[in-house]
């Protein structure tokens, strides 16, 4: 079961078995790599692992809203997402639920994203994947989660990059 959402910290008791963290320095400001993320255009431009292309076929970036969208990968294989956000707090977070395309995904699980501004202008994004049981953690690590988020954050870089430029 998740901790509840009104706990004065959400996760504090997440247990990390069923957690996949990852993080990078992001050479841009808060405000717009948060943008990034929460902005309907921006997020299908940069979101998936290298090579990989985003169809959406539905985006509603709010609490309460839907992003539906195939990962098109490079062979042409299209994996169904599906993204209910739960929480946007405008620069600092955002939380999801992430699964399959289709009702009541046994797979699926909770997405903390935070953007923490550094004193240089630079973001610290960590991304908390945290999974419904250690063998569905393990299963997406098996899958590949850590290199493909890795690669995720990289293009997410690089296009802040641009359009900070």
């Amino acid at each position: 079961m998740i901790p509840s959402q009104n706990s004065a910290s959400p996760w504090s008791d997440w247990p990390l078995d069923r957690e996949i963290v990852l993080s990078r320095v992001i050479a841009a400001p808060r405000r717009l790599v948060f943008s990034a993320w929460a902005d309907p255009d921006q997020i299908p431009q940069w979101f998936g692992p290298d090579g990989f292309s985003i169809e959406t076929r539905e985006i509603d970036l709010r609490p309460g809203g839907l992003w539906r969208f195939d990962m098109v990968a490079p062979d042409g294989t299209r994996y169904g997402n599906r993204m209910r956000f739960l929480r946007v707090e405008a620069p600092a977070l955002i939380e999801v639920e992430h699964g399959a395309d289709e009702d009541d995904d046994p797979g699926r699980f909770r997405m903390l994203v935070t953007f923490d501004e550094q004193s240089d202008g630079k973001t610290v994004l960590t991304l908390r994947q945290m999974h419904p049981s250690k063998e569905r953690r393990e299963g997406a690590i098996g899958f590949g989660a850590v290199e493909y988020g890795a690669q995720t954050l990289g293009k997410l870089a690089a296009h802040v990059a641009k359009r900070g430029a």
